[in-house]
């Protein structure tokens, strides 16, 4: 099995070439363990988890950044009393963050 998992907090996110019987089999069973263990399952072909939007494509999973709809744009004013090192470090931190999440180029060339 080629498998990913993915957890921060208490969302959770996985891959897997089981059928989808087989993970409500296995995740019916881990919730039946403790009464307390509560899970929410959701399963699609995609979805948004922390800043990354998840696609599988016909067995390859394609990545981009996921903007929320609450979202602001990272601006600066060029006036504001920042030191100056900040300002450059916001363009370097985004263009890290899309380097990170996006699996093509051509959404690498969509956030810069």
């Amino acid at each position: 099995h080629h498998e990913i998992y993915g957890r921060y907090i208490d969302d959770v996110f996985m891959t897997t070439n089981l059928t989808k019987e087989e993970i409500l089999q296995q995740l019916n069973e881990t919730m039946k363990t403790d009464p307390n263990f509560k899970i929410t399952i959701t399963i699609n072909q995609a979805l948004e988890y922390l800043a990354a939007s998840i696609e599988n494509n016909n067995g390859q999973l394609k990545t981009t950044i996921y903007h929320k709809s609450t979202w602001e744009p990272h601006i600066l004013p060029y006036e504001s009393d920042h030191p100056r090192h900040i300002h450059a470090n916001i363009i370097y931190t985004m263009l890290v963050r899309a380097a990170c999440l996006c699996s093509t180029v051509e959404d690498f060339d969509m956030e810069r």
